[in-house]
């Protein structure tokens, strides 16, 4: 549906950076949209023919194995955009699975007209290669993290990570989900959310989680959470 409220980009922190003569011009190209738990916005090889800003939802960003195990590389929520490698580089095709992990509200614009901007938009451009330096340090950062860092501590990791994205104490999450992103069996899973829960580290029921304890959450997680919020 079209944008109907130009409040809606303050939502987002790339498109709230934009001075008001940037917001005017993009705003024509800014489409609103909705998606729900699990939908994908694209798979490896899904021409990219859009990019999406999140207001309130959060994106997981996967890689697919060929027996079917997965693994989180990068979450996108409010702080950045789905779609980076065409928004910057140009890439036609896409090569993660993007899943939307917290569902919610997005503005889509197509991919050419994000390239267009970047070229006319000194500031959308500072703030796009901003975003790029992030997620390249962050997926670096969970390759290692993936390889070294005990379960407990990833889990910690990752629902901080959520927690921030969402702003608020609850959200949807299934075991489903958190064994998607972690790459590990949903038994694991399982096993380390109900130390999580007996600690009232957080709350989980009916596939909602409720972080209760943040400072020992934070004090539990591994240094990669601090290092790439």
């Amino acid at each position: 549906m079209p944008l109907t409220s130009k409040s809606d980009l303050s939502k987002n922190q790339i498109l709230a950076a934009l001075p008001e003569r940037e917001i005017k011009r993009i705003s024509r190209h800014l489409r609103s949209i909705s998606f729900g738990w699990r939908e994908v916005l694209y798979k490896p090889g899904d021409s990219i023919n859009y990019i999406y800003f999140p207001l309130n939802a959060v994106v997981s960003l996967l890689v697919f194995m060929q027996d079917g195990r997965s693994a989180a590389v990068s979450l996108a929520g409010n702080e950045g955009l789905v779609g980076l490698p065409s928004a910057i580089l140009g890439m036609k095709t896409a090569q993660l699975h993007a899943t939307v992990q917290i569902p919610g509200d997005f503005l889509r614009i197509k991919a050419a007209a994000v390239q267009s901007e970047c070229r006319r938009c000194d500031v959308l451009l500072d703030r796009v290669l901003r975003y790029t330096r992030f997620f390249l340090a962050e997926i670096s950062q969970t390759a290692a993290c993936n390889s070294l860092h005990l379960l407990e501590e990833r889990l910690a990791r990752w629902l901080l990570m959520l927690h921030n994205r969402v702003g608020k104490d609850e959200f949807p999450l299934t075991h489903e989900s958190l064994s998607d992103m972690l790459g590990v069996s949903r038994s694991e899973v399982t096993r380390a959310a109900v130390f999580f829960r007996k600690t009232k580290l957080i709350r989980y029921s009916y596939g909602r989680v409720t972080i209760l304890d943040r400072t020992r959450l934070e004090s539990m997680a591994c240094e990669c959470y601090k290092l790439v919020l």
